[in-house]
């Protein structure tokens, strides 16, 4: 029996995004006050993912036993993420230079305030590469799990995943009870998400509460850009790559429907990273692939925040008056390669990513990054949902091309 349409959790969180928008401009101050309301919903989210993330892992390597294959998947991975993120980063690129969103900008950073920035700026030494992988392995097991660091986790669910497996018949009991704790928290996940339109509600009214459409009219070229920039990026490159893979991209992101109006509502992807697993894996890609590409992804392919990188270097030239030459352009996208890799965990990691890729291009203002501060909110919802069907595309693609999908399943749940 068919639920009612008001019962459908997609059909709440699009009603909740309205009713925040219309409370957020009718009431902004209580609309603010509301914060909480979508930092709970996340947080409860938060504390369910290194959960997720090790037993989806664990259970899906350890009943893999082929442990060539696992590495050959993370390998696949990998290669994909570095080669489309680089096309992210160079459509960016030609995004800012086609449209041109700073031109006739003429900003005057004399009258800007430096405090605003300040957090962002004086963080501009991102890790190194050695930095970087030396700060996945963590310091014990159990505290990957405290401080939720999600490669951290997934390093641990590896090696647990890869012992089960030489153990053999000896770690069958093991991994049964980590297939039983895998349904609880699956349950667990689906009763959080039942409050979804709540913390979306609590998340849109403090956007438009606290930052006001009005702050979107003077940049609304640089946020209308990165839209359709997105927008071209997702239909364009994800949809040749879904075609590539034998799926339908349009199929797919209305499979995936109810997630992203939840990222759309809480301008943050981990928002939906446990339901997108178990929707994954409904969908016929095997325990192993979603469990290493999904969290792998959250750090290493972020198409979104990739694009955004690039164009709003870019912008912030063209809003000072800055010439920058095609070597310049370059050399700040061969940077924003390596600084977005290092950007995960990192606080306010897209400000800092983006100051530390201005840094080598010595003639752009840093200081030009506080022009797009007050609108950076409403550039995370479209960053978080490109992002997200980004790994959502690059899971069910891995899994085809490695044959761990279930083709009829994958055509009756998208069909």
């Amino acid at each position: 029996m068919k639920k009612p349409f008001y019962k459908l959790l997609y059909i709440q969180v699009i009603f909740a995004i309205v009713c925040g928008i219309i409370l957020g401009v009718m009431q902004p101050d209580f609309g603010v006050d509301l914060k909480p309301l979508g930092d709970g919903f996340i947080n409860l989210i938060k504390m369910i993912i290194a959960p997720v993330i090790f037993c989806t892992v664990v259970s899906g390597i350890a009943g893999m036993q082929d442990m060539k294959k696992v590495g050959r998947v993370g390998g696949i991975a990998l290669i994909y993420f570095e080669i489309v993120s680089t096309i992210a980063l160079f459509v960016g690129l030609l995004a800012a230079d086609i449209m041109r969103p700073g031109e006739g900008f003429n900003a005057d950073l004399s009258s800007i305030d430096m405090s605003s920035i300040a957090q962002y700026t004086t963080q501009v030494h991102m890790p190194t590469m050695v930095e970087f992988f030396m700060n996945i392995i963590p310091k014990t097991m159990i505290s990957a799990f405290v401080h939720g660091e999600i490669l951290q986790v997934l390093l641990v669910a590896v090696l647990f995943g890869v012992a089960l497996a030489i153990l053999g018949e000896k770690g069958k009991t093991v991994l049964h009870l980590i297939d039983e704790i895998t349904k609880v928290i699956f349950e667990i996940v689906d009763m959080i998400m039942k409050v979804a339109p709540i913390g979306a509600f609590g998340a849109m009214a403090f956007t438009i509460g606290k930052y006001g459409l009005a702050s979107l009219l003077p940049l609304a070229k640089l946020i209308g850009s990165f839209y359709l920039t997105c927008f071209l990026f997702v239909v364009v490159v994800l949809g040749v790559i879904s075609w590539m893979s034998g799926f339908s991209l349009w199929r797919f992101l209305v499979y995936i429907k109810q997630e992203l109006l939840v990222v759309l509502g809480t301008s943050s992807s981990e928002s939906a990273l446990p339901a997108l697993i178990e929707r994954l894996q409904k969908m016929g890609c095997s325990k192993s692939v979603v469990g290493l590409v999904v969290p792998t992804g959250f750090s290493f392919n972020l198409d979104g925040t990739n694009i955004y990188m690039t164009l709003a270097a870019v912008f912030i030239a063209q809003a000072t008056n800055t010439d920058i030459t095609l070597g310049q352009q370059l050399t700040i996208l061969l940077v924003a390669m390596l600084t977005s890799k290092g950007a995960a965990g990192v606080t306010g990691s897209g400000f800092v990513t983006l100051a530390a890729t201005l840094a080598v291009v010595p003639t752009i203002p840093v200081a030009g990054i506080a022009l797009i501060l007050g609108i950076d909110r409403f550039m995370s919802q479209c960053r978080a949902m490109t992002n997200f069907i980004g790994n959502g595309v690059a899971t069910v693609a891995v899994a085809k091309w490695e044959k761990e999908i279930n083709m009829a399943t994958m055509k009756r749940e998208l069909s």
